[in-house]
């Protein structure tokens, strides 16, 4: 890939990831709190973004959304690397929410 190519999909990243948030924050705040991991004062900002700030803002070359998961076992549970322990998929992936919950009520 090029620089241009990378930077071309950064700029596509975001304007998804700033869709999609504004959808959350607009149809149910709580829930996007919990799910975007983001603080109410950046849903609040990011749900009155007008259209052409949402387009200004996705055109940076920084990548506004970043992986929440930033621990081994969260990881381990997510590619369901320890199948011994838990045989079930939706357990695992169940596990892995309650994890990641308990780190976003933490930072809250």
């Amino acid at each position: 890939m090029t620089n241009e190519q990378i930077l071309s999909e950064i700029r596509e990243a975001n304007m998804t990831y700033l869709m999609l948030a504004q959808n959350l924050i607009r149809q149910d705040k709580a829930e996007a709190l919990f799910r975007l991991g983001m603080s109410e004062d950046a849903a609040d900002l990011i749900g009155a973004l007008s259209p052409a700030q949402v387009l200004k803002i996705a055109s940076g070359n920084m990548l506004l959304c970043r992986f929440r998961v930033d621990d081994d076992i969260v990881w381990s549970l997510l590619t369901n690397h320890n199948v011994s322990k838990v045989d079930n998929d939706a357990t695992t992936k169940l596990h892995a929410s309650i994890l990641m919950a308990g780190k976003f009520a933490e930072a809250m």
